[in-house]
């Protein structure tokens, strides 16, 4: 029996996700992760690497590449998709993990360079071939599919939720508001940056923030366009957010156990992507949860005939996961598109 080639991929951002996918692939056997491109320092990256993970003596530096075992991913300095000659590697995907290069220009470059495919680990700005959620369209997918989108991790665990409970209940309208760690683009102190909110210290305030989910949920599910409002409270903590969402059901007789009843089912047959917490955990017990939802049980409240108000927990670790997912899902496609 012929064993598959592993999946060459390449990472644009080594950032905390890039950072995470590299770990990830470094303990599977059919994925490698062959070169990265990072404005920062090899040495830098490499530091922060073996200083955030499980067993990071694994990892060594020698010269410009990054080795685990006998794979050697070369790390590049560069700033921008047009400059990473994708090609000399042959990477059959790139996932771009920076979290800025979010135009559909910018993912031409990458494919114009040599990549087979590009991944963006955030949503789109404009139009791209497929917004990917393992677990609900991923039976979508074609071969000709080349500029794509896993999301956001917040995307990820609101769809998997509505997904679920909308098989079981008719919901009329949601609104969500993620509870959510500040990101590397918040500055610690004040400073002046993009709007007036996140121009103030993340590490002292609770920053509202627009969310951009509800614009994307009905390219997932379309029962859902127009139906979701979505927005984001970013909070002084490093790791672990929360999904607060009250669903409007048109049937007054449900309850909220048979909401958690529905999560369990859905927890047995989606394992890897959805889990329930029975447990009273707070926003540290996730982290390192793997999973794109964490289900809190006990935070499911009825309020009034219609409204069932849920809590669910997630972090970045899921969502690098599930980018592995999509890049497996694409694998297996074109294996069997060649065979």
């Amino acid at each position: 029996m012929t064993t598959a080639a592993p999946i060459r991929l390449g990472i644009m951002g080594f950032g905390q996700i890039g950072r995470q996918i590299y770990d990830l692939a470094s303990r599977s056997d059919d994925i490698e992760i062959v070169a990265v491109a990072d404005i920062g320092e090899p040495s830098i990256l490499h530091y922060l690497l073996c200083s955030e993970v499980e067993q990071g003596q694994r990892f060594r530096l020698d010269g410009k590449s990054l080795v685990c075992g006998d794979v050697r991913t070369r790390m590049m300095a560069m700033d921008l998709p047009r400059e990473v000659p994708w090609d000399m590697f042959g990477v059959d995907m790139v996932i771009d993990a920076t979290g800025k290069y979010r135009d559909s220009h910018f993912m031409q470059d990458h494919l114009d360079n040599g990549a087979g495919r590009v991944l963006l680990r955030t949503l789109p700005t404009d139009h791209i071939d497929r917004l990917v959620q393992p677990g609900i369209n991923d039976d979508t997918i074609e071969a000709s599919d080349r500029m794509l989108s896993a999301g956001s991790a917040t995307t990820s665990a609101l769809c998997l939720l509505l997904h679920i409970l909308a098989a079981k209940f008719q919901i009329d309208c949601v609104s969500m508001t993620t509870v959510h760690a500040f990101t590397s683009d918040q500055a610690l102190q004040d400073y002046a940056g993009v709007d007036y909110r996140r121009s103030r210290s993340a590490a002292k305030n609770i920053i509202p923030n627009e969310h951009e989910a509800a614009a994307w949920i009905g390219d997932v599910l379309p029962a859902f366009r127009d139906r979701v409002m979505t927005s984001a409270l970013n909070v002084p903590i490093q790791d672990g957010c929360l999904l607060d969402t009250n669903l409007v059901f048109t049937d007054s007789a449900i309850t909220a156990e048979q909401v958690n009843d529905a999560m369990r089912e859905a927890a047995a047959t989606l394992p890897g992507l959805v889990d329930v917490a029975e447990d009273p955990i707070v926003s540290s017990d996730v982290i390192g949860n793997a999973h794109s939802l964490l289900f809190d049980a006990r935070g499911t409240i009825k309020a009034g005939d219609t409204i069932i108000k849920t809590l669910g927990w997630y972090e970045s670790l899921g969502h690098a996961a599930r980018l592995l997912d999509v890049a497996r899902l694409y694998a297996q496609l074109d294996r069997k598109e060649a065979a």
